[in-house]
């Protein structure tokens, strides 16, 4: 609630009359009403000392009121609030000075908070929400990528938009922020190559464990083996642990208020026009507090890694144990079967032994899939499957069964 400047003595008459009533402690009072403590106890000892005449401004009120903020600034403060009402005093701060405005002529970031409390643009539960967390991050643009897919929403012709987001993990620069027809592989991959295109390919891409990135089984899926091709390591988080893609998360919590809840949705391409001028703003506009209140975009810069014209073939040296994958999505070794899932069918896997004897690797090129135990009890039913067992080598990174934090 916020002081109304035609009837501020009535504004302090009923805060004085509710904290004399009691019922709310006065901490609580004071948040409702946007002002301090101290304030509200000077009010209080004020009206109790001389009733109702005590409450209007003394001379050396006045004299204060000198010093406060000039209109014009606290105008262009709503102002930018207004066209942004989801960002706050420190994202507004930082953005006057990035459109040029002389660090001396704002004011200081704690009376832009007086501000938005004054006229009643935060409320004293966001405020109490509103606290730092524990951050993690890679060092280097592309080395992560975080994909998922936002909460899909009705359109009003036809259909529903699923909304594809794929931010950089050290940057927080949102690289993809697509409007799908739906979530299966060939609409997720054409997307993808789009943005490969454009920014290059990542080191690692970070998704959950449904499909399209993920298939039956925890096992890889046509999308991932198609990443693993092109270079990518797929990594996956723990189940029912949405945390582990916590700055994609974060991301859509901000997409939903500054955007998805703020407009009617007619059709794709509306929706991917708004989401082209949303990502700008969020990318080169929007101060992030996870970075210093720095854009996006001053933190990232594209992957030298380009996207191929093609899939290259998957080579192995002439030394090396190689089985091809079957139909089935199975590979055989010293008569044993070992299944590695259907997206595999029809390519070479190399078989690289360990430090231990009788355990082996199974890898596509650069990247272990997991491993086979050659020494387990052979006690199985002729054409029974053996177990692949979840990769713990540290030489070559695993791409299953691994959380980031």
């Amino acid at each position: 609630m916020s002081w109304d400047i035609q009837d501020i003595i009535g504004r302090r008459h009923e805060f004085v009359t509710l904290a004399l009533a009691g019922g709310v402690s006065m901490t609580e009072l004071c948040r409702r009403f946007g002002i301090s403590r101290k304030t509200g106890y000077k009010w209080r000892g004020r009206f109790t000392a001389d009733g109702v005449t005590a409450l209007g401004d003394r001379p050396q009120d006045r004299r204060r009121a000198g010093q406060q903020t000039p209109a014009h600034t606290e105008a262009k403060v709503l102002a930018l609030r207004r066209k942004h009402p989801t960002w706050g005093p420190r994202k507004l701060h930082r953005r006057l000075l990035d459109l040029g405005h002389v660090a001396k002529t704002l004011p200081a970031v704690s009376t832009f908070g007086r501000i938005l409390h004054r006229a009643g643009c935060i409320t004293p539960a966001a405020s109490v929400q509103h606290q730092p967390g524990q951050r993690f991050s890679r060092p280097e643009p592309n080395q992560l990528w975080q994909m998922d897919f936002k909460g899909h929403f009705a359109l009003q012709r036809q259909g529903r938009c699923h909304p594809l987001t794929v931010l950089d993990d050290c940057s927080r620069f949102s690289v993809g922020l697509q409007a799908c027809a739906d979530e299966q592989t060939i609409t997720v991959q054409h997307r993808l190559e789009r943005i490969f295109t454009v920014y290059g390919l990542p080191e690692s891409i970070l998704c959950d464990n449904g499909p399209p990135w993920a298939g039956g089984r925890r096992e890889h899926s046509v999308l991932s083996v198609w990443l693993l091709r092109l270079g990518i390591a797929v990594i996956h988080g723990r189940p029912y642990h949405p945390q582990t893609q916590g700055k994609d998360e974060r991301f859509h919590r901000t997409l939903k208020a500054d955007l998805l809840d703020r407009h009617d949705w007619r059709d794709l391409p509306e929706a991917q026009r708004r989401f082209d001028r949303y990502r700008r703003v969020y990318n080169h506009d929007r101060p992030h507090e996870a970075l210093g209140l720095a854009v996006p975009a001053t933190r990232y810069q594209p992957s030298a890694r380009r996207l191929p014209a093609g899939l290259p073939p998957v080579e192995y040296g002439t030394h090396e144990l190689v089985r091809p994958v079957k139909n089935k999505g199975e590979i055989t070794f010293r008569n044993r079967f070992y299944y590695v899932g259907q997206a595999f069918a029809g390519l070479p896997l190399a078989l690289r032994p360990t430090a231990t004897d009788g355990i082996y690797r199974v890898c596509l090129q650069a990247f272990t899939l997991g491993l086979i135990d050659c020494t387990e009890s052979t006690t199985r039913a002729k054409g029974s499957y053996h177990p692949l067992q979840p990769a713990t080598s540290k030489v070559l990174p695993s791409t299953r069964d691994t959380c980031y934090p």
